[in-house]
């Protein structure tokens, strides 16, 4: 394989990393909207936001993202490949997140909370010290393994146009009869990849770590 070609593999990578992490990012983001309102005792909010976790959990990602890039220019919202695709994956990895924080917030010890109230914290000092830290590191290694996932997932997006790796080494295997080196270049950037999100993971555990030590 050409050097010329390695880079048009590089710079696909780099459209991969960009909408993987536009996607995390966003979804983390509604994940945590999401799951404080599934955690609520208000049935007017956590109805529909455990309905948004049992949908987005229960359609395919393929399914979704071919949805959403048909149903917009129907009702009017004509948007790029890349925003169709971004918000199939958002959409679908929040109600993910949602379920990785509303677990860690469940595992955190009852045994604190009292602590905390016997001290005097009020209601939000009592969440921002105590229980938000404490759910959130123990579910780091949940909401790492699905940013992974939609690292993975990202795959997937080509269907909607978005010129990505895959799509670049399956266009290039083909022109070039050469699969074998451009799937082995291709599958690399992939663990590269891999390997900055999961040390972002383990950067991020630990400083929190500390933080609450």
């Amino acid at each position: 394989m050409s050097w010329k070609l390695f880079l048009l593999l590089v710079k696909a990578a780099g459209t991969t990393a960009a909408v993987s992490a536009v996607s995390i990012l966003a979804g983390i983001a509604l994940g945590i909207a999401v799951c404080g309102a599934a955690l609520s005792r208000d049935l007017v909010l956590s109805a529909p936001a455990r309905l948004y976790i049992s949908f987005f959990r229960g359609v395919p990602l393929l399914v979704l993202l071919l949805l959403i890039y048909h149903l917009l220019p129907v009702i009017g919202i004509n948007v790029s490949s890349v925003t169709a695709a971004i918000l199939g994956l958002t959409l679908c990895t929040a109600a993910y997140q949602a379920e990785n924080l509303r677990g860690g917030f469940l595992m955190v010890p009852t045994g604190l909370i009292e602590a905390a109230d016997m001290v005097g914290m009020t209601p939000l000092q009592r969440f921002l010290r105590i229980r938000a830290p404490i759910a959130v590191r123990l579910a780091i290694p949940a909401i790492m393994n699905e940013a992974v996932a939609i690292l993975h997932a990202s795959a997937l997006v080509s269907v909607v146009g978005v010129i990505e790796l895959t799509k670049t080494a399956r266009d290039m295997s083909a022109e070039t009869l050469e699969p074998l080196p451009i799937y082995a270049a291709a599958g690399g950037l992939y663990l590269v990849l891999n390997w900055v999100l999961v040390r972002i993971g383990w950067l991020s555990e630990r400083a929190l770590r500390v933080k609450i030590a």
